[in-house]
């Protein structure tokens, strides 16, 4: 057998766990031909068939389960390699790659990550944000580091993926001053009928606010919806109506935006993650972040 070529290892690995052609290139932003044509050179390489057709999809034939066993852990001591790497003293800064939830309050994000840039070396952060779904597609492809999120990774993601909570609290219902002192009267019977502004329908906030409205009988007159934690409060600023947020970056949310405490719900809980795609986690810049919201953040 001639040298194994790594590359055409990970695209069979990528094809094996996604389950199709069409999925793996797309996450590996490559042509399906191409793809396709990997995949048969490792064939020819190995002189074994490694898929075969199971309806429109491919399915491991025996040897390429065996073939997908190595290289699951071949990848894994590469990612391993490269978390020591990374965390060894250089001289350079330590890189930090952090995919963000768009569901995730900015200030709490913010509050979460600040531990890593305190660490005794230079930190360069790079941070991105968007769906879940599509940040845990990142990590997958190493390209991540860390994902911070308000849900826990769902086991139908294809991809290696470990939970590790962060911490949990209480929402704080906030308005414009004027709002804050109508409302904060006979909290909580005073939001029958008062105007509200939700999170979007993804976000677990939202769900645990509609199901605290419906233990209380309460009916709010619903103003917005915004998928945006920024925009939210944006418009609580200019008196638009009663919005939520984490206990956690009370403080912060009454300065920076000056607005004024409705009321709290402790019951209403908001749990919070940093998922990896190793379970033992190596990264200076992680084990901050997860030691920060744990001891200080959360505790």
């Amino acid at each position: 057998m001639e040298r194994l070529n790594y590359h055409h290892l990970l695209y069979f690995w990528m094809v094996a766990r996604e389950g199709t052609v069409a999925r793996a290139a797309a996450k590996l932003r490559l042509a399906q031909p191409t793809l396709s044509g990997q995949i048969h050179a490792l064939e020819g390489a190995l002189n074994e068939k490694l898929f075969e057709r199971a309806g429109r999809g491919l399915r491991l034939t025996e040897m390429g389960r065996m073939v997908f066993r190595y290289a699951d852990e071949i990848f894994a001591l590469g990612r391993e390699l490269a978390e020591s790497v990374r965390g060894q003293p250089t001289g350079r800064p330590l890189r930090l790659t952090v995919g963000v939830s768009d569901g995730m309050p900015k200030l709490v994000a913010y509050r979460l990550i600040e531990p890593a840039l305190g660490l005794p070396q230079p930190v360069r952060l790079v941070v991105h944000e968007q769906s879940t779904e599509r940040l845990l597609a990142a990590l997958a492809l190493h390209e991540l580091d860390v994902v911070l999120t308000d849900r826990l990774a769902p086991p139908s993601v294809s991809v290696q993926a470990f939970n590790h909570l962060l911490g949990a609290c209480g929402a704080t219902l906030f308005a414009a001053p004027k709002l804050a002192a109508k409302y904060r009267r006979r909290f909580p019977k005073s939001l029958d009928g008062a105007p509200f502004l939700l999170p979007g329908e993804t976000s677990t906030l939202r769900r645990a606010l509609e199901q605290w409205f419906e233990r209380q009988r309460i009916r709010p007159r619903i103003v917005g919806e915004f998928d945006d934690s920024t925009l939210i409060k944006v418009f609580g600023q200019a008196g638009a109506g009663v919005f939520a947020a984490p206990s956690i970056i009370e403080s912060s949310v009454r300065k920076q935006y000056g607005v004024a405490v409705v009321g709290h719900l402790d019951k209403v809980r908001e749990r919070f993650y940093a998922v990896s795609a190793e379970r033992r986690l190596k990264h200076p810049g992680i084990i901050a972040i997860t030691e920060g919201a744990r001891r200080e953040l959360f505790a």
